[in-house]
């Protein structure tokens, strides 16, 4: 059987491989410690996220309970807020940019399977980077998959599964997640809760 053909942007992760079943084993220790802390104990949140994720930004939160499989493969930008149940399946990059709300339980996957069973049980997967811009929220329940990206200022309905990029400044909604519509000046008026200025 030949090899597959791996995109440049993937990270091909092969058959089963100690090597990185260590560092999972090393990451899913600190999110263990990281959500056995109490929810209010920013600090000692901070220390174990400081120790885990790659690069992260200013004022982040993220909201117990929280899992990923390496850390180091995720960038958290500034006034990064996360909720419950954020899951993050970082075998390849996961950028989040400023300004990202992702609302509770969500899931980010870069992974791949192969498709033949055969391939499948030998543990042949790549991993595919994502990318989420400025300014994005993603709604509660939605899934990520590998290799999206989703441009600045969008808003991700809830229970959406992402499965191709999304542009910028749009509303995309459903499974699987397509634009519904611009996001227009209206907007800034038709939130019911502001009365003029906010």
């Amino acid at each position: 059987m030949e090899k597959p053909v791996v995109p440049t942007n993937c990270f091909f992760q092969g058959c089963y491989n100690p090597a990185y079943e260590r560092e999972i084993k090393v990451a899913k220790e600190k999110c263990h410690r990281f959500n056995q802390l109490c929810p209010n104990d920013r600090d000692g949140q901070m220390s174990i996220l400081k120790d885990l994720i790659g690069k992260m930004g200013k004022d982040v939160t993220v909201t117990p309970p929280f899992w990923c499989d390496y850390g180091y493969n995720i960038t958290l930008g500034d006034n990064f807020y996360s909720n419950h149940n954020f899951v993050v399946q970082d075998g390849a990059k996961v950028t989040f940019g400023h300004n990202v709300f992702v609302a509770p339980n969500c899931c980010f996957t870069t992974a791949e399977h192969a498709i033949d069973p055969d391939m499948r049980k030998q543990g042949v997967e790549i991993a595919k980077p994502i990318t989420i811009g400025n300014n994005v929220w993603i709604g509660a329940g939605s899934v990520v998959l590998a290799g999206v990206t989703i441009g600045d200022n969008s808003v991700i309905g809830a229970g959406s599964v992402v499965t191709k990029d999304i542009p910028s400044g749009v509303v995309a909604v459903g499974v699987p997640c397509r634009v519904l519509r611009q996001i227009t000046e209206d907007d800034k008026h038709t939130y019911p809760t502001y009365q003029g200025e906010y």
